[in-house]
């Protein structure tokens, strides 16, 4: 199988030629990957969704992540990311139904993976059940749903644990509930600053709708 072509970038964002996903991750290259956030709001309660990642996964096996997110290959627009949203999820959905929260770039650095993305975020306002997600195990295991307050407060400071329900398929295949107490130790380790920047631009969303 070939391995995929990512385009990467200076400093600056500058474009400065394609590379291997592996030597992307191994260098530190910027690429661009393409991030979806699910929100919606029940009974006056504002949500945010996760993904529980799959124990097969090479990186960040069974922690808690964006909705949906991957990289852009070296032929693809932004515009192109909405796949990942159809692959990791099975909900359609399409480019004008999202809310740019504008590009944030970010590194962490993890063992030998050195992460530096310059992250395309969106925003789904979605009116949906979780029978309607027909998750891709190989990448996916479960999707999760947390109050969007308690979830802000975490990433603030201002609170050590969380609930969260949803569900997950096990080891049967069988999809099953899932309600626990998450902290920051179960999410990906993504910078402290871009959960701040996507709370604040979400945050912005839920306010502009009431």
């Amino acid at each position: 199988m070939e391995e995929e072509l990512l385009r990467i970038f200076d400093r600056n964002r500058n474009a400065i030629g394609t590379a291997p996903r592996h030597e992307v991750h191994k260098l530190g290259h910027w690429h661009e990957t393409f991030h979806c956030w699910f929100i919606s709001r029940e009974e006056e309660v504002d949500y945010i969704y996760l993904q529980i990642r799959s124990d097969s996964k090479k990186d960040y096996p069974g922690l808690l992540d964006i909705t949906a997110a991957g990289h852009l290959l070296a032929n693809e627009t932004v515009q192109d990311g909405v796949r990942e949203v159809k692959e990791e999820l099975g909900i359609g959905v399409s480019f004008e139904e999202l809310v740019s929260l504008g590009i944030i770039d970010y590194s962490v650095t993890t063992g030998e993976l050195i992460d530096r993305e310059l992250a395309n975020v969106y925003v789904y306002n979605c009116t949906l059940g979780f029978d309607d997600f027909a998750i891709q195990t190989e990448e996916v295991s479960g999707v999760v749903r947390a109050k969007f307050k308690p979830f802000s407060e975490l990433w603030l400071g201002e609170l050590e644990e969380i609930q969260i329900e949803g569900f997950e398929i096990n080891k049967a295949g069988k999809r099953v509930s899932f309600n626990k107490i998450v902290t920051k130790n179960n999410f990906v380790l993504h910078e402290q600053s871009y959960y701040e920047a996507i709370i604040r631009g979400i945050d912005k969303i839920i306010r502009a709708s009431y």
